[in-house]
């Protein structure tokens, strides 16, 4: 059986290790996800990383109404249990509603709130009171300390008197179609009391960037990485797909799988200097 959700949060909260949440946008079909699910974990084992699978069922902010979002809620968590069954891993995935929280909450062992619901107070709560691992993305309009109010509303919902929570960077808005990394955000969301992700490949995505849809710049997704196990980072984000420019969503900010192993080495090696 996978690790349990107590398990899990201890192996977050070990500092000396790096995390990993990956994995590609959206489930596409379950064959990919086994597929990398089943790479990232080998990967990871090898490094020592502790590896949670992530993808979602539906990309409900897509940018075109015509965009592909996803197999929707009831087939997806099917995939998504399937994936943690066959393989032993977590999985994590969005959740935009209180129903789908609660549903997701009986599948996976890791809701994710996404940025622009980051101030959804009901959606949180929801979240939280599955008694699940919440990992909450900083919204590009707030300033990281603002997602003290976030924690707060977190809280007040924990069944244990303790929410288990991630913090995730992943760019503010800066000007049109663009994104801008502040590495002191990290060091400033770990004042809030727990495990600090850095979204690698979403702050590299430029919204909108290409009309209908958001375009990217994957190649500086591995720097920002970089820097962010440096600035202090306890895990990180990271899509990926076998080929990204045939993915289904967000491929321009996607890291190929196939370079996926020598940049966790790298990541390792940093925070081993550390």
């Amino acid at each position: 059986m996978p690790v349990s959700t107590s398990q899990l949060w201890r192996a977050l909260n070990d500092r000396r290790r790096l995390f990993l949440l990956a994995g590609p946008c959206v489930i596409e079909s379950e064959e990919l996800c086994l597929a990398i699910a089943r790479k990232l974990k080998q990967t990871c084992a090898r490094l020592g990383i502790t590896f949670v699978f992530k993808a979602s069922f539906d990309k409900a902010n897509r940018s075109s109404g015509k965009s592909f979002r996803g197999p929707g809620l009831v087939e997806g968590l099917g995939v998504l249990a399937r994936v943690r069954d066959q393989l032993q891993i977590p999985v994590v995935t969005d959740v935009h509603t209180e129903e789908q929280a609660q549903l997701a909450g009986e599948v996976c062992d890791m809701l994710q709130i996404p940025a622009f619901l980051c101030r959804q107070t009901d959606l949180i709560q929801a979240a939280v009171a599955t008694g699940r691992i919440v990992n909450l993305k900083k919204g590009q309009f707030l300033a990281p300390l603002e997602m003290r109010n976030v924690v707060a509303k977190a809280a007040e919902s924990a069944p244990s008197g303790r929410a288990r929570l991630l913090l995730t960077e992943r760019g503010t808005t800066f000007g049109y179609n663009n994104l801008v990394v502040d590495m002191r955000a990290l060091p400033l969301l770990s004042e809030l009391g727990y495990p600090v992700v850095f979204d690698a490949t979403h702050s590299v995505q430029l919204p909108g960037g290409a009309g209908d849809k958001s375009a990217g710049q994957r190649e500086f997704a591995p720097v920002l990485a970089r820097c962010a196990v440096v600035a202090g980072a306890n895990g990180l984000f990271i899509e990926t797909h076998p080929e990204p420019d045939q993915a289904l969503s967000d491929g321009p900010n996607m890291i190929p799988l196939a370079e996926m192993p020598k940049l966790l080495a790298q990541l390792v090696r940093l925070k081993k200097a550390l």
